[in-house]
């Protein structure tokens, strides 16, 4: 949701640090604009560039911890927790790719950034009964891959980044919050368009 790119509340995230980045992890595959967790991770290791080992570290862990969130959401729900999102057909390829190439199904959304989805493929693992160990260790590797140089950069080229977010940094902040509404309002009229065919199918 686009209320954690209100200023203060990133603010306040930023002030946080490493638990900023478990917070912001445990919400940001559902509930935050995607993108959210790298973006705090660049600005934190840029602002203290001696910490982007530990920041890398702690994207990582609430990344894993916001997957296990969506997983267990999932499993609890069955194949129709991810129905209830997305259409049935675009659901059911998404449980063949999974049962086909169960690793690759996690680990590339969970590797590649924006606007690769990645909520659909955790509920299905979830649906499926991926072994979860399994599906820790897949999800920790590929956040791992993805925020360790990430934050590397971020410590590395802290000058010409702030210098960056001084110039467009309000810019971008409306940007991403007016994205983040019509996200919201898209995903709103979906989901009620869905349970209306719903209902009437089942008359």
């Amino acid at each position: 949701m686009s209320f954690l790119f209100v200023a203060p509340v990133w603010a306040w995230l930023e002030r946080l640090g490493g638990l900023g980045l478990l917070l912001l992890g445990l919400a940001d595959v559902s509930m935050a604009i995607p993108g959210s967790l790298d973006a705090l991770t660049l600005v934190l290791s840029a602002h203290q560039r001696n910490l982007w080992f530990y920041y890398a570290s702690m994207a990582t862990l609430g990344a894993v911890l916001g997957a296990s969130v969506s997983y267990s959401l999932g499993r609890k729900g069955g194949t129709e927790a991810l129905e209830k999102r997305i259409s049935h057909r675009r659901a059911e390829k998404i449980f063949a790719a999974f049962r086909k190439h169960g690793f690759w199904s996690l680990f590339i959304p969970a590797l590649l950034p924006p606007p690769m989805p990645l909520t659909p493929f955790l509920l299905a693992a979830g649906a499926l009964r991926y072994p979860p160990r399994r599906f820790v260790a897949i999800i920790l590797a590929a956040r791992a891959i993805r925020y360790f140089p990430l934050a590397y950069l971020g410590s590395s080229y802290s000058t010409q980044i702030f210098g960056f977010l001084e110039r467009y940094y309000e810019r971008l902040l409306w940007g991403v919050f007016a994205l983040g509404t019509l996200g919201a309002v898209a995903a709103a009229i979906y989901v009620r368009r869905r349970r209306r065919v719903s209902a009437e199918s089942a008359l």
